[in-house]
C-alpha cells in the first residue's frame, strides 16, 4: 500500500463508532486497514461497551462540538493531511454536517483526497436513523463523497428511483454518479440472482474521467452467497476493504470488488463456523458468539483467495 517510490504512506481518517468488546465501526475498519499497510487515525463517534444488538449496552456519544475540538487539535499541529476519509453509521445531523465541513477542509488541503462514505439510512424499506439525516446525506454528504456503498434501499432513497431490474440499477448508479461519487457499489439488492435464491446480487459502477475530459463507466455485477445469520460490523468492514482494494486497483472496479467480497466471505464463514461450534447443535448463536472473527482472519484480509467472480455489464 506504500505509494510508488515508497515515500509517503497512506493515511486514513476514520470517523466511526467504537466498542469496548467486539467489532463494529472503527473496530471493524481499523485492524483490516492497518493489516493492509494504511495508517489509520480514528475518531470515535461513540464509545459503547458493545454493539446495540446485545441485551445491554452502555456508553457515551461524541457531540459535533467535541468532534470539532479533536479536529482542531490535529489542525493546530499541522498534521491534518489525509489521503482518505472513511465514515459510516451516524445518528446526529449536526455531527454529520461537521463531518462534511472537515472533509471539505481536508480536500482543500489535498485535492486528491478520497472520501469513502457508507450512507447508512436503513434497509428493507425502512429507515433506522432519524429521518432528518436523509436530506443531509442527499444534499451535503453524497456530493462530497468519492466512493459510496449504499444498499438497494439507500440507493433508491437517495435518487428517488425504484430498482426492479438491472437496467433500473444502472440508471440509479448513474444518478448517484451525477450527484458526486465516481464509484458506487450497491452492496445488496433484491434482483433475481442467476445462481439461484441462495445468492444476493450486488452491483458496482465506476466512472473514470479521462485526461481529455471524456468519461467511461465500468459496471459490474457480482453474486454473493447469502448467510443465515445477523452480523453486525460487516458493512463497516466492507467499506474499509473497498477503500483498500480500490487504492490498489483504482481503475479496475471488477478486481477491487472481487477482492472485497472475497474477504467478506472468508471472515463471515470463519465467524459462522465458530458461532455454531460455540452455540452447539440446533441452537441459535448469541450476538456475542456472532462477533466477527477479525484477528483470526488476518491472512485472508491481507491476501484473500478469490471465491467469487464479477461480471462486467
Amino acid at each position: 500500500v506504500i505509494k510508488p517510490g515508497g515515500s509517503m504512506e497512506c493515511r486514513v481518517l476514520s470517523i466511526q463508532s467504537h466498542v469496548v468488546r467486539g467489532y463494529v465501526g472503527n473496530k471493524s475498519a481499523s485492524f483490516p486497514l492497518q493489516v493492509m499497510g494504511f495508517e489509520v487515525d480514528s475518531i470515535n463517534s461513540v464509545q459503547f461497551s458493545n454493539h446495540t444488538g446485545y441485551a445491554h449496552w452502555k456508553g457515551q456519544v461524541l457531540t459535533a462540538d467535541e468532534l470539532h475540538v479533536l479536529y482542531e487539535g490535529i489542525k493546530l499541529n499541522n498534521v491534518n493531511h489525509y489521503d482518505y476519509v472513511l465514515t459510516g453509521y451516524t445518528r446526529d445531523t449536526s455531527f454529520l454536517e461537521m463531518v462534511v465541513d472537515i472533509v471539505q477542509e481536508l480536500k482543500r488541503a489535498n485535492p486528491n483526497l478520497v472520501y469513502v462514505c457508507d450512507p447508512v439510512l436503513g434497509d428493507h424499506g425502512s429507515m433506522y436513523v432519524p429521518q432528518n439525516l436523509y436530506p443531509v446525506y442527499k444534499d451535503k454528504v453524497v456530493p462530497v463523497a468519492d466512493i459510496i456503498t449504499p444498499n438497494q434501499f439507500e440507493a433508491e432513497l437517495l435518487t428517488g428511483k425504484n430498482i426492479s431490474t438491472e437496467k433500473d440499477a444502472v440508471e440509479v448508479m448513474d444518478l448517484l454518479h451525477n450527484m458526486g461519487p465516481d464509484t458506487v457499489v450497491i452492496t445488496s439488492s433484491d434482483l433475481p440472482p442467476r445462481l439461484g435464491d441462495r445468492f444476493l446480487v450486488s452491483l458496482g459502477s465506476q466512472r473514470i474521467v479521462m485526461p481529455d475530459g471524456t468519461s467511461t463507466t465500468q459496471r459490474i455485477r457480482i453474486e454473493v452467497p447469502k448467510v443465515d445469520a445477523v452480523f453486525v460490523g460487516t458493512g463497516d468492514l466492507f467499506a474499509a476493504m473497498l477503500l483498500a482494494w480500490t487504492h490498489h486497483y483504482p481503475t479496475d472496479l471488477k478486481t477491487a470488488c472481487e477482492k472485497t467480497f472475497s474477504v467478506m466471505h472468508h471472515v463471515i464463514q470463519r465467524t459462522i463456523s465458530y458461532a455454531h461450534e460455540m452455540a452447539g447443535p440446533g441452537r441459535r448463536p448469541s450476538p456475542a458468539q456472532l462477533e466477527l472473527r477479525m484477528v483470526q482472519s488476518k491472512a485472508d484480509i491481507e491476501d484473500p483467495a478469490i471465491v467469487m467472480e464479477a461480471t462486467v455489464l
